[in-house]
């Protein structure tokens, strides 16, 4: 995509001393595409929770939860901005903002009726629908994966590439984003060891390596007083719409007016937190002690070219394409993540051009 690698200046980040250490790391969360991968090795599991479709319908005037991957953080400000404002209230909308915590199984959750809507990444509704799950995405919030790969600038690199031909140390997950680096750059020189999130290896060696999200561990390592470079996986090829918010097609067939008050009411949102994170900031930092205001603010910074882009500004916020969504499936059934890929048009419903109430 032509940004180059992200360094702490790119990231505006003027660092002073914190008082405490923000433990809460993103990346402790198991990925998305690992947790997905596993979850193909266990088609018994998935059948039951495509059985659930049949009898899990819900009341619409009961109150809707939006279930979240994980803890309160600027990744998802923009929905705790929507019930702030009154964005949902104004609609009609008795939404309910839960956090499912670390490595939760949300598009599961949505499947089997235990939340009508929940947020995932791309990779995990093509392995569900492909898994036999009525599941659609109706709003994407991040158009650039935020995950990438953490070295030191002092080493020199240029590139992500120069990760894998270098000598070294790589801390990163089984997933799917690895899969495609490793097809990319073969017979690597680096050393590729498991992940256990934190910086506190990464600030004790520079040879080290990691994965990352860029609006977290980049952060905490600069705070430290370390020299953080970060790639974006997304420049090199595999860039999985992330933070999608998901529902049920059944819920989409059967309530299009209701899914599209939630999608407008989410843009709305997203777009006043964008101009100005600080309130709900306020309201994530009451809700998640582990991460400081100065943290919030700065990864509220980090992640706003993520979110809003080029087409999102021709478009609109949450924007997906048939042709983002079709990419992605080739690109799982290349890696042997799925046989066969499910059509990308059955994958994401553009709300706008719903009809019915």
């Amino acid at each position: 995509m032509g940004r180059g690698p992200m360094t702490a200046d790119t990231l505006a980040v003027a660092w002073a001393p914190r008082p405490r250490l923000f433990s809460g790391s993103r990346a402790r969360r198991p990925c998305h595409e690992h947790h997905s991968l596993a979850l193909s090795a266990c088609p018994l599991l998935a059948a039951i929770m495509v059985a659930c479709l049949c009898g899990c319908h819900r009341d619409q005037h009961q109150p809707t939860s939006i279930t979240l991957d994980w803890k309160p953080e600027p990744e998802f400000g923009g929905f705790y901005q929507a019930q702030l404002s009154g964005a949902f209230k104004n609609r009609g909308l008795d939404i309910e903002l839960k956090s499912a915590g670390a490595g939760a199984p949300t598009w599961q959750l949505v499947a089997s009726g235990q939340t009508e809507f929940a947020t995932a990444a791309a990779d995990e509704v093509l392995i569900a629908r492909a898994r036999g799950a009525d599941i659609v995405a109706v709003f994407a919030v991040y158009q650039t994966s935020p995950q990438g790969i953490m070295v030191h600038h002092s080493r020199g690199f240029s590139s992500i590439e120069d990760v894998f031909t270098h000598p070294g140390v790589l801390a990163a997950e089984d997933s799917t984003w690895l899969k495609y680096l490793l097809g990319k750059f073969k017979s690597p020189n680096v050393t590729i060891t498991s992940y256990s999130s934190g910086v506190a290896v990464f600030l004790a060696k520079r040879d080290y390596s990691q994965q990352c999200f860029v609006t977290s561990e980049p952060l905490l390592a600069a705070r430290e007083g370390s020299d953080p470079q970060t790639f974006l996986i997304a420049d090199v090829g595999y860039n999985p719409y992330t933070t999608v918010l998901l529902t049920r097609g059944e819920t989409v067939r059967n309530h299009p007016q209701r899914v599209k008050q939630v999608v407008h009411a989410c843009r709305e949102g997203w777009r006043q937190y964008l101009d100005d994170p600080s309130a709900a900031n306020a309201v994530m930092a009451k809700l998640n002690t582990e991460m400081d205001a100065r943290t919030f603010e700065l990864a509220a910074i980090a992640q706003k070219p993520l979110i809003e882009t080029d087409e999102t500004k021709k478009s609109a916020l949450g924007m997906m394409t048939a042709q983002r969504w079709t990419e992605l499936a080739k690109q799982l059934v290349d890696l042997k993540v799925l046989v066969m890929a499910p059509p990308a048009e059955n994958c994401f419903f553009d709300v706008d051009k719903l009809s019915g109430n």
